[in-house]
């Protein structure tokens, strides 16, 4: 299968489903990812959910999110 491009228009990911931290806010301020055909993960802006998607590989989402976890971007959220 093959991989899907950065920037891809969120819009045209169709059958995908969206999935979005509890924690965002209300007035949708946060990002969503979804688990695209291939494994790969789509990520959007709530804000523009027809706008550009970044695609990342499992590995890179998990290197990311070890990262979220280890605290190493406390900083960018204070």
């Amino acid at each position: 299968m093959a991989r899907m491009a950065n920037g891809v228009p969120a819009g045209v990911l169709h059958g995908v489903t969206w999935l979005k931290s509890r924690h965002s806010t209300a007035d949708g301020n946060c990002v969503e990812v979804a688990l695209l055909a291939g494994g790969d993960v789509a990520m959007r802006n709530s804000r523009d959910p027809h706008g550009p998607a970044l695609v990342y590989t499992q590995a890179e989402m998990a290197a990311f999110i070890a990262g979220v976890k280890d605290g190493e971007f406390d900083a960018i959220a204070s």
